[in-house]
């Protein structure tokens, strides 16, 4: 068992890691959109790549989670057929978002032997869901 400090030290480790294999600077939170990022997460249990619309306003959050639903087909083809699309994820902060995401299954932080698997997916799908939204930005953010 890690204590919290073992445990952020692995976390730190990790995207250290990550960052050299795959080094580029990552669109995430520079969408040009205040409440529309793009994240990675990895934990013990789970990978996740994701768009994110998470605007305290429901209005907008709504707005922009249809606008992602009204391109769902072309982002199943161009990204995965394996995204899952959540009107209302819950965050472990307690928060409720809209996102649309793709997870990699169990695969633990801790497990340093899952770390090329998870390198691998995070670098393929991000830099998809990354592509796609640029290609498609002016509609979402119209």
């Amino acid at each position: 068992m890690y204590s919290k400090e073992e445990a952020k030290k692995v976390r730190k480790q990790f995207w250290i890691f990550f960052a050299k294999r795959y080094p580029r600077k990552w669109l995430l939170y520079n969408t040009g959109l205040k409440d529309v990022t793009l994240k990675f997460d990895f934990t013990n249990g789970y990978a996740l790549v994701a768009i994110d619309s998470e605007s305290n306003d429901e209005i907008d959050k709504a707005y922009y989670y249809e606008k992602l639903l009204s391109l769902k087909s072309l982002l199943l083809e161009e990204v995965s057929p394996n995204l899952i699309f959540d009107d209302e994820y819950l965050l472990d902060s307690g928060k409720v978002i809209s996102r649309v995401y793709i997870r990699l299954e169990g695969v633990k932080i801790n497990n340093k032997n899952d770390w090329p698997k998870v390198f691998d997916f995070l670098y393929e799908y991000m830099s998809k869901l990354e592509l796609f939204y640029l290609e498609y930005q002016d509609f979402i953010k119209d």
